[in-house]
């Protein structure tokens, strides 16, 4: 084991590195770029021993990683906001082939106004193309991801892409130690791809092909088939990580002083860090509140949600992106899963750091002491309470 001092992009490429992977083909785009810049510079230099293909935007990038994929190789590719919106309707083919590509996405805001800060609306936009999604909170969490992701996307009882996605700038420009597990370790941990279902150069064959009614609906329930083995396999595959490098990152949802709260907050990404540091300042006046932060959003773990919200009475949900729903994504996601439960606690919604907006101390506070004093409200727009507070004084 090594400590090292990079940034969350460079988290990204030396996992990627650890992980040999095959093919590498991304297209840069802010603040993505310095990953892929990376690994190039590692393929350069035959520190890592893969083709790294050049494209002409991320369309081909992902569509590259498709066929590679299907040939058996190890993927990777990275991109941010809109180009991640052009690879969309290659994402549907990535899962709808079953091709455990590994995807790095900068989460930046999307288009237009042009805006490059944190913003989790790329990756939400895309929430329903099959692929898995993980929001990580700290540069350490980014690297183990993507090395768990690989062994989670390859496995035989999932087969599924994956997006390991960090918050623009708050991780993909900060530096930070992170601890870098041996080549060894990562070759036990993860063995090169056990192939299946793949093209063979030579052997007429194809994937992809047309399908009628009669049998197209079966290809889905497979692909939701997998997508409920993704918790009790992600688990495994934490299990295992833990033993090797002795770090575990708590599974799809991680909770911090949540047994005896009187209200909870749930959030994603590095807001996290943010709310943990305003719980313990609470905890020390005699506040009774907890946090819970939702590492894994595709499949939603619904339920550990239930479990959570069994035993409290107020829980908060903070959205980093708005989609125009009754609720904002997570909050609505979280209300699905704990409608036919007997004990519902009193749901609120709050919109923060959209756009690269800082989540500061003061607006975690302000959604805390709305859920242990008020009546349950959707889509209350923190930051901006925040601004008009300060400008009238």
């Amino acid at each position: 084991m090594s400590r090292i001092v990079i940034s969350g992009n460079y988290a990204q490429s030396y996992a990627a590195l650890l992980a040999r992977v095959d093919v590498v083909s991304a297209y840069p785009i802010t603040p993505q770029t310095s990953t892929v810049e990376k690994l190039a510079d590692f393929v350069a230099s035959g520190k890592l021993t893969a083709q790294y293909i050049k494209v002409e935007s991320e369309h081909s990038a992902l569509q590259v990683c498709v066929s590679a994929s299907a040939l058996g190789a190890r993927t990777y590719t990275a991109t941010s906001s809109q180009g991640l919106l052009l690879m969309h309707e290659l994402l549907h083919w990535a899962s709808g082939l079953r091709a455990p590509i590994i995807m790095g996405v900068v989460n930046r805001a999307v288009a237009p106004p042009w805006n490059i800060g944190a913003d989790h609306t790329d990756t939400i936009s895309q929430r329903d193309t099959g692929w898995i999604q993980f929001y990580a909170e700290s540069n350490q969490e980014v690297l183990d991801t993507v090395l768990m992701a690989f062994r989670l996307a390859e496995d035989p009882e999932v087969r599924l892409p994956v997006m390991v996605t960090e918050d623009a700038f708050y991780l993909s420009h900060t530096v930070e130690p992170v601890d870098v597990p041996e080549q060894r370790e990562v070759d036990l941990f993860l063995p090169h791809r056990d192939a299946r279902a793949v093209l063979v150069p030579g052997v007429p064959s194809r994937v992809g092909s047309f399908t009628g009614p009669d049998h197209y609906v079966e290809f889905r329930r497979e692909l939701a088939r997998a997508t409920d083995r993704v918790i009790p396999t992600l688990l495994k595959v934490e299990e295992e990580y833990g033993r090797i490098t002795h770090r575990y990152h708590g599974g799809p949802l991680t909770t911090y002083r949540v047994e005896d709260a009187d209200a909870v907050l749930l959030t994603m990404g590095t807001a996290a860090t943010t709310a943990r540091s305003v719980v313990d300042e609470m905890r020390a006046e005699g506040r009774k509140v907890g946090l819970a932060k939702l590492r894994l959003f595709r499949p939603f773990p619904t339920d550990l949600v239930r479990r959570l919200a069994s035993d409290v009475d107020r829980l908060g949900v903070m959205d980093r992106s708005f989609t125009f729903g009754a609720q904002g994504p997570v909050e609505t996601e979280v209300a699905a899963a704990l409608y036919p439960t007997p004990h519902r606690p009193a749901l609120s919604g709050y919109f923060a750091g959209i756009g690269g907006r800082d989540v500061t101390p003061g607006e975690v506070r302000r959604m805390f002491e709305a859920l242990l004093h008020g009546t349950p409200t959707e889509n209350r727009w923190i930051d901006l309470e925040e601004q008009e507070a300060r400008a009238h004084g």
